[in-house]
């Protein structure tokens, strides 16, 4: 008699992780179409995906925004999170029994604040699906970096535009303009001279303020210096000083300066990521492919932004 209960329970069907993946990408992109391109599919596909994914859980995940957009309901807010943490499962129990097991080290090198803002995200992501791989990440500006790379003791390395060396190979991982930064709470750009809080001399983002600075016929102090981009951040916490970045991400209680506050335009600069000439393969390729969708991710976000 029990067993013929247990057999006439219904039990709850199982979701499938393509259409997980679909709708993770329509939440990323905001759009079916662009969707439709990461996963090689036309848009009538995915949409008739969304349609059997809506239908088995019986709910609303997404609906039509202004202008054609795609936006989350809440439903599909709940989901999304988890569809992130079950999509990871995935991939790493796929990866564990399906993709040839990798060991050993791959040395990166990256500027403090590129490793704060890009990695927590890449080693996650690189540690679920390579766990045998060690990463050995040295922080350092970009100039110190090219140099390590050059004597051979870096597999991968990300550095500010302006400082890779000549006729190496490299990959532009994201481009954006140079900003002003500045205190929430107090108001350094309004000092006549400007005071400055860059970093060391060789730093291409340090040449580009001086030069804006100087064309613009403004004048300006170096009030304090700094070995990284971080530690210029602690004066202008304090409102003694304003530097220049070129993530829109800054630690609280700093902010981007307005067009109206009448600093003199920065250039575009880029983030690129160059490769050993004698990397430690196959690893190094793996650790750089993770970092590039990274990247792709975050430029996505930001176009969505814009």
């Amino acid at each position: 008699m029990k067993s013929e209960i247990l057999m006439s329970m219904s039990l709850p069907a199982g979701l499938d992780p393509d259409l997980l993946r679909t709708f993770t990408f329509i939440a990323e992109e905001g759009s079916f179409t662009r969707a439709a391109e990461r996963v090689g599919r036309t848009q009538s596909a995915v949409s008739m995906q969304m349609q059997r994914l809506e239908t088995q859980l019986g709910r609303r995940v997404l609906q039509r925004g202004k202008g054609g957009a795609v936006q989350l309901t809440p439903h599909g807010q709940y989901l999304l999170e988890r569809s992130r943490e079950l999509l990871a499962l995935n991939d790493q129990i796929w990866t564990a029994f399906r993709a040839p097991q990798m060991h050993g080290t791959v040395r990166l090198g990256t500027p403090d604040d590129y490793a704060l803002r890009y990695l927590p995200p890449v080693l996650k992501r690189f540690a679920d699906t390579h766990p045998g791989i060690e990463v050995d990440v040295l922080c350092l500006p970009s100039s110190e970096l090219v140099e390590r790379m050059k004597a051979g003791e870096l597999d991968l390395t990300l550095v500010s535009e302006g400082h890779e060396p000549p006729r190496w190979p490299t990959v532009e991982l994201w481009r954006g303009p140079l900003l002003w930064i500045t205190a929430e709470r107090h108001t350094p750009h309004r000092q006549d001279p400007l005071p400055l809080a860059l970093t060391h001399q060789s730093c291409a983002w340090r040449t580009a303020a001086i030069r804006a600075l100087e064309r613009a016929g403004r004048r300006w102090r170096m009030a304090y210096t700094s070995a990284s981009q971080l530690g210029t951040h602690a004066p202008v916490l304090a409102g003694l000083a304003v530097t220049v970045s070129t993530i829109s991400w800054v630690p609280d209680g700093l902010r981007p300066m307005r067009a109206d506050e009448n600093m003199p335009e920065l250039p575009d600069f880029g983030i690129l990521m160059l490769k050993g000439r004698e990397a430690r393969q196959p690893v190094t390729d793996v650790l750089a492919a993770h970092i590039a969708e990274t990247f792709r991710q975050e430029m996505r976000r930001q176009d969505r932004a814009g």
